[in-house]
């Protein structure tokens, strides 16, 4: 019997999700082991060659990384799981409301593209996320810690299918963001908080009302180690490794 790890999927877990996994042609590998192996990655930070002989060999398990991310496995499976949580929670399915910000993040030695935040001082790339109001990614988008918020949002605006929402939330870094692009991709109003807004404490920190969850879901990441800088070479890899981790604290909360 193959080794276990706390990242596994449970017997529960995997069968919800596994008519959402492709079948494989070869039986050697089979598919949950593939996802165990991606999910210990996510979860512990280690290399592709130092994944644990107890899983199949990392140069199979890289290869369906790759073919399930440019099929666009990864992503769908982090929609259905995303629209379960709710509806579990009591919720509508599709979110009518999200929270909208960035976090720059330190590239690695490995190289790909990076750039300089200027106002954060982080040379590598931004992480711009468009949350639900429970903190579940909508989308996402990561791009040179050099571009500003406002041409951030968009791109990640492009790739929000949700035609639903209704409002977005944001900080003033996105005052210069046009309400008719927003209109125009989303259909949803920005509301944005200006800077020195009465419910801010000018003597400390006061959490601000609805954009503290999207704080929240950075904060999520800091329990799996490969998302503390980022290690892949393309932006997609990235993204990629984001809904991995999303998609395990999904899975625990179904």
């Amino acid at each position: 019997m193959p080794k276990r790890y706390d990242s596994d999927l449970t017997d529960a877990q995997w069968q919800a999700i596994a008519p959402m996994i492709p079948v494989q042609r070869s039986r050697s590998h089979p598919p949950r082991q593939m996802l165990d192996a991606m999910l210990y990655l996510v979860k512990t930070g280690c290399q592709w060659r130092l994944l644990p002989d107890s899983f199949p060999p990392w140069t199979a398990v890289y290869y369906r990384f790759r073919r399930w991310l440019h099929a666009g496995v990864l992503m769908r499976l982090h929609e259905a799981l995303r629209a379960a949580v709710r509806v579990r929670a009591g919720r509508k399915a599709a979110p009518s409301a999200a929270v909208l910000d960035s976090q720059a993040v330190k590239t690695s030695m490995l190289g790909g593209v990076r750039g300089f935040d200027v106002g954060k001082r982080v040379k590598g790339r931004k992480r711009h996320l468009l949350v639900d109001t429970m903190g579940l990614i909508i989308s996402l988008a990561v791009h040179l810690a050099a571009c500003s918020d406002s041409r951030g949002s968009v791109l990640v605006l492009r790739r929000t299918a949700a035609q639903h929402l209704r409002h977005v939330w944001a900080d003033a870094n996105y005052a210069w963001v046009p309400r008719s692009v927003v209109d125009r991709l989303i259909g949803a109003r920005l509301e944005v908080e200006p800077r020195g807004h009465p419910s801010r404490s000018r003597t400390g920190f006061t959490l601000e009302r609805r954009r503290w969850v999207v704080e929240r879901t950075f904060g999520w990441f800091e329990g799996y180690r490969r998302l503390s800088k980022h290690f892949e070479r393309q932006c997609a890899t990235s993204e990629a490794m984001i809904r991995l981790a999303m998609t395990r604290l999904m899975l625990n909360r179904l």
